[in-house]
């Protein structure tokens, strides 16, 4: 199927992840989070974010946008050192209403302003594009606006590439173990993502707050015609299990190469993770198509 060279994909996937060059503002406020969706954000407009959560794992896990060496960990988001918040002495603390009981806490330390992106019911991709331009404006950060137009216009792009494929629909999914796992639907992130780039979302059946757990992986079975797509991090044994399980090697989709196996992303991210998703979705099957 003639599509795009992986050559040509990288280079424009290279230059999206560049454009535009977010600098980091010398004289911005001193800015920190315990949400890892804001946290991404923060970093991505060029905040100077002083103190954050998980860290290590955040770095692991959305893998970009970087984390200066500078920025204090503050420990588990369940539960974050607020002496070490106290000590990173922010100007603004920026909140979401995963963490909002910690609110009244950190209004002992600096101003708290809150800002949702899973809400039930409600577009995780629409609520990170207003997030992100108000947290912007907020900051008086004008590469808030340059991300949201950049990442529409990126997808927009991936629409028209993706439009030349093989039309199957993709189902997300994140492995519990090896018989089981999440799927994401189309109030996730990732199922936002797929519309946006012109997609179909395999999974058409309810989630709560994005995903649905446990799923048995049999039901992978029901869905001959998907692309499976594979978000890490997955546990090391479920992959060796599946690897030489004959069931799994028994589905039309690994029987016909059409599993993709991407880097790590946020599944609960903002716009950088989705920008990520489309990246790495559209790379993949790009690769896949060409042969």
């Amino acid at each position: 199927m003639a599509f795009f060279s992986r050559r040509q994909f990288l280079a424009g996937a290279a230059a999206s992840l560049s454009a535009p060059a977010l600098s980091r503002a010398a004289e911005s406020l001193r800015v920190a989070t315990l949400d890892w969706a804001l946290l991404e954000t923060l970093l991505a407009i060029g905040a100077n974010v002083v103190a954050a959560t998980e860290l290590r794992q955040f770095r692991e896990v959305a893998v970009t946008p970087d984390v200066p060496a500078t920025t204090a960990d503050l420990g588990l988001r369940g539960t974050p050192n607020f002496e070490v918040l106290r000590f990173a002495r922010p100007d603004l603390i920026f909140n979401s209403n995963f963490y909002a009981w910690a609110d009244e806490r950190m209004r002992g330390v600096a101003p708290v302003e809150s800002h949702a992106i899973y809400k039930p019911g409600e577009s995780p991709f629409a609520l990170a594009e207003q997030t992100t331009l108000a947290i912007g404006e907020r900051l008086q950060l004008a590469t808030a606006r340059q991300l949201t137009e950049g990442l529409a216009a990126r997808l927009d792009r991936y629409r028209a590439f993706l439009a030349a494929g093989d039309g199957r629909p993709v189902i997300p999914i994140n492995l519990g173990d090896a018989r089981h796992f999440r799927v994401f639907g189309s109030d996730s992130m990732f199922g936002e993502v797929l519309k946006r780039v012109g997609l179909t979302n395999a999974w058409q059946a309810q989630t709560s707050y994005s995903a649905a757990a446990p799923v048995g992986i049999e039901i992978l079975a029901s869905m001959p015609d998907a692309w499976i797509v594979m978000i890490p991090p997955h546990p090391a044994d479920a992959l060796a299990t599946l690897a030489t399980s004959s069931f799994w090697n028994a589905l039309p989709a690994v029987r016909e190469k059409r599993v993709l196996m991407l880097g790590s992303i946020n599944p609960y991210g903002a716009l950088p993770a989705a920008g990520r998703f489309a990246d790495l979705l559209a790379e993949g099957l790009a690769h896949a198509w060409n042969g």
